[in-house]
């Protein structure tokens, strides 16, 4: 069969995730690898969860094993509305519906809101998944430039004006964003707010690390300052508790929800009503409050063994972001150097990251980096500073 012909123009563009191709070189025990945003295995309630699931299993299996409604189960969907209600947002059960991850959620907005050659505006650098979702719908991807408080607003207003329309769509990831670690101050947040309004454009909000937050003050999200329900929130389980389970929720007005239930309907009929049961029972039980600390305690030792490593072995030139929370640091090397063509070198010193330049749609950055810290030990993450250190010096003195 003569599959290629038979491809429609959506699947013909669609590529291999570059992560997803440099996590097969990483799979090797004896390399380091800062490259993929994987949780650390000691995060995950393990314990907790084997209890929680014996005792649906006890009492509840024949629900659990049976087909749900799309919009998810009711109780843990009033749980995601209350934690939605302590990020600022006036969410109710109506506004919430449960997915299977927040990947989903990027895709059925997506798949619901974009034609093809509608302009959408993405952070630059831009988180990966969100842009590979995004394209399967062929929209125009617009970078806007990011600062180290996230978004620059009169950038994205200079580009509106640029465009001569409004885009359909703005994607932002505000909080500890992926890949950069920066996080929008609150006033970006009402501006940016106020500028889809102004310009009537929608907004994509995607949080999926504003709990794991170390150090400064939390901020509302962007959706608290939504009076006109522009704004499309998701959030996710897979940082806190599990990503093998692939749990999330999407947050949004009436008639969007209407739409994305239907839309949800003809993709998965309804989210893992097995897991949604255990979810809901291990918060039932108010285990998150203790078992976020531990991992919040956890990361934040990470994040600073990483910040030392790279202060004592990456050499001069070099710079990097200090995040206040989540699981990546964004750094950057001379210009000189392109990170992409350094990643060979770097495998052969057994420690792997993504070069910056695929978080970009315009193929810029090519001086940067992602490095995630949270699937190492420590160890580990000091020693594989002290590699990638000798892999940049090495680079520096070619030049």
């Amino acid at each position: 069969m003569d599959w290629e012909s038979r491809y429609s123009e959506r699947a013909k563009a669609m590529k291999a995730s570059e992560i997803r191709e440099l996590l097969k070189l990483t799979q090797q025990p004896d390399i380091i690898s800062f490259a993929g945003g994987l949780p650390s295995p000691q995060s995950f309630p393990t314990e907790d969860i084997a209890e929680v699931t014996h005792h649906v299993m006890a009492t509840d299996a024949e629900r659990a094993l049976q087909y749900g409604t799309t919009e998810g189960l009711e109780g843990l969907r009033e749980y995601c509305a209350l934690q939605s209600r302590e990020e600022g947002i006036d969410a109710s059960i109506d506004d919430v519906v449960i997915i299977s991850g927040s990947q989903q959620g990027l895709d059925i907005t997506s798949k619901i809101l974009l034609d093809p050659g509608d302009k959408v505006i993405v952070e630059a650098p831009s988180y990966l998944g969100g842009l590979g979702a995004l394209r399967a719908y062929q929209p125009e991807l617009i970078p806007v430039q990011m600062d180290d408080d996230g978004l620059v607003i009169e950038e994205l207003e200079k580009t509106i004006k640029k465009m001569g329309k409004p885009p359909k769509l703005v994607y932002t990831v505000p909080t500890f964003q992926n890949p950069a670690g920066v996080t929008m101050p609150e006033k970006r947040r009402k501006a940016l707010v106020n500028l889809a309004c102004q310009y009537d454009f929608a907004i994509m909000e995607d949080n999926p690390y504003g709990d794991l937050r170390y150090s400064g003050e939390p901020v509302k999200a962007i959706k608290a300052f939504d009076d006109e329900g522009r704004v499309v929130y998701l959030s996710t389980f897979s940082k806190i508790f599990s990503p093998g389970m692939r749990l999330a929720w999407v947050v949004g007005d009436e008639k969007f929800i209407r739409k994305f239930v239907i839309a949800k309907q003809s993709t998965d009929l309804c989210t893992n009503s097995f897991v949604q049961r255990i979810l809901y029972e291990y918060c039932r039980r108010d285990l998150f409050t203790e078992h976020i600390k531990m991992i919040r305690a956890m990361y934040k030792e990470k994040r600073d063994v990483m910040l030392k490593g790279m202060e004592s072995y990456f050499p001069e030139g070099c710079s990097w972001t200090r995040p206040d929370g989540g699981l990546f640091l964004w750094a950057r090397v001379p210009e000189y150097i392109n990170t992409r063509d350094m990643i060979g070198e770097a495998i052969k010193e057994r420690v792997a990251y993504v070069h910056g330049a695929a978080f970009y749609v315009d193929g810029s950055g090519k001086n940067t980096m992602r490095l995630s810290f949270s699937h190492p030990p420590n160890d580990k993450i000091e020693e594989g500073t002290k590699r990638l250190g000798r892999v940049i010096e090495r680079e520096i003195k070619s030049h």
